[in-house]
């Protein structure tokens, strides 16, 4: 009674964003004699195999989530550091003379008047004109954002690497309660 009870306490622990705890099998002969879907080994394996299996599923997002996130970051820092040179040359009276990357390794000359607004992409097709002081509050607020989504992401795929692990010994740790327990019915056989 107890083991089920620590064990359904644990299993309703999850992590800061709300991902299950892996619950690791301290003991394979009480768990195993519990009677919550523990009724063959195949079918532990088969339910821990697809515990897995998800868990692999959330580590694959995050890594997507994570290079994304990866490239955004000095796309925005880019953007922010161009943004505080027009503030900066804004009350010049000369252009300011620059070059511009129009495709892969093709650039442009360019001639930029001193300028109280600037363009900013905003994705999904849509481009706003801002003053450079909104611009800027924008490009920091959307840098902080993408860097405190990165530092969950990491957070969580170490998380899952640590339930990954868990299920995998919890796998390995029932496979050889089964095949123990097999050799001992079979010795048992053979000796009788």
């Amino acid at each position: 009674m107890a083991t089920e009870n620590s064990s359904k306490s644990a299993s309703a622990e999850k992590s800061a964003t709300g991902m299950p705890k892996a619950v690791f099998v301290e003991d394979v002969d009480a768990f195993m004699k519990q009677s919550e879907n523990n009724e063959s080994t195949e079918g532990v394996l088969k339910r821990l195999d697809e515990q897995h299996s998800k868990y692999k599923f959330m580590e694959y997002n995050l890594n997507t989530k994570k290079s994304r996130l990866k490239t955004q970051l000095p796309d925005i820092k880019t953007s922010l550091d161009i943004v505080k040179h027009l503030q900066s040359k804004k009350d010049s009276t000369e252009p300011l003379e620059t070059r511009f990357l129009l495709s892969d390794q093709l650039y442009a000359k360019a001639r930029i008047p001193p300028t109280e607004k600037v363009c900013l992409w905003l994705g999904a097709n849509v481009m706003l004109e801002y003053n450079l002081d909104d611009a800027e509050k924008l490009l920091e607020k959307n840098y902080d954002a993408a860097s405190r989504s990165l530092a969950q992401v990491e957070d969580d795929l170490g998380f899952i690497r640590d339930q990954t692990t868990t299920l995998e010994v919890n796998m390995a740790r029932v496979y050889n309660w089964d095949v123990k327990r097999r050799q001992a019915a079979q010795q048992a056989t053979s000796a009788s």
